[in-house]
């Protein structure tokens, strides 16, 4: 048994599974995610956020796996009565992309759902997250990196209804550079970054994306909202972060007693990074933490 503060972790990702009664963490968890061969990723099972077992090898590569680096921010759904994962990877002859993963139990083994990415081929990508629309139609949403761009930006793609291919071409969807709280980098300041997009329908119907970039403050998780409740927006950046400063990737998930938490990584360096849960509301038709 682990304590949340002795796991170290970026990206995290929590599925809710309410016939155990448990919750299951996905991350970024390879000891070195910047530069050594990836591992795989791991998970770990609690009852109450703070106590987990594990970690459980809940992907391990085969060796004729495209990717052999940069193995990063794993999410989990249930689909159609299987275990999906979405997750990125790159490799020396390859473009960071993400790859669709299926299981028969949330601890996997996790295998490719097919032998290649979804993202384009000819993009850097990174950070892909499904969604279904009102319609029935999946969606990955994901970025195309700064580094390929310069202004990251937030893309997505129409998928397959058995998830494993593009349906369609992708849209652009916003740059990171549209969010006022957003800050550049690099020698001539024109580099912006987009990060871990996660999709919320609030209370009122309208479609919200809690997705991460650098701020005045380091790294930090704003709000954008769709003004037509669909993907294809147009998407509108709220003027305040949801959380400001050294800490992001965020996703959203209900507790097993039903309060709303926002699960992300804080703070943003290495090897200090660990999951954080933090109780939030809706208000004014936006999210913050709770009172």
């Amino acid at each position: 048994m682990l304590k949340r503060e002795q796991i170290r972790i970026r990206d995290p990702y929590i599925l809710v599974n309410e016939q155990e009664q448990c919750y299951y963490l996905y991350g970024t968890t390879d000891e070195n995610v910047w530069s050594a061969p990836g591992t795989g990723f791991d998970t770990y099972k609690s009852t109450d956020l703070e106590n987990w077992d594990g970690p459980y090898p809940a992907f391990r590569p085969e060796p004729d796996f495209w990717s052999d680096h940069h193995f990063w921010a794993p999410e989990v759904y249930v689909f159609d009565d299987s275990y999906y994962m979405f997750a990125s990877f790159k490799s020396e002859d390859k473009r960071r992309a993400t790859q669709v993963l299926i299981a028969d139990s949330p601890l996997g083994p996790f295998v490719p759902l097919t032998d290649k990415p979804v993202t384009p081929s000819e993009w850097e990508c990174l950070d892909g997250t499904l969604h279904i629309e009102a319609n029935g139609t999946p969606w990955m949403v994901f970025c195309q990196e700064w580094v390929q761009v310069n202004d990251g930006k937030m893309c997505a793609i129409p998928l397959t209804a058995d998830l494993k291919e593009a349906a369609g071409e992708p849209i652009t969807l916003f740059s990171a550079s549209e969010a006022a709280w957003a800050t550049p980098f690099g020698d001539d300041h024109n580099n912006y970054i987009t990060d871990g997009p996660y999709l919320y329908r609030n209370q009122a119907g309208e479609l919200l994306m809690l997705w991460s970039s650098g701020s005045k403050n380091g790294y930090a998780i704003g709000i954008a909202r769709s003004a037509s409740g669909t993907i294809e927006g147009p998407w509108t950046q709220d003027a305040e972060t949801l959380f400001p400063q050294d800490g992001g990737h965020g996703m959203l998930f209900r507790s097993l007693e039903g309060q709303l938490m926002l699960a992300m990584h804080a703070p943003n360096n290495e090897p200090d990074e660990r999951a954080v849960f933090i109780e939030i509301e809706e208000k004014n038709g936006t999210l913050q933490r709770k009172e």
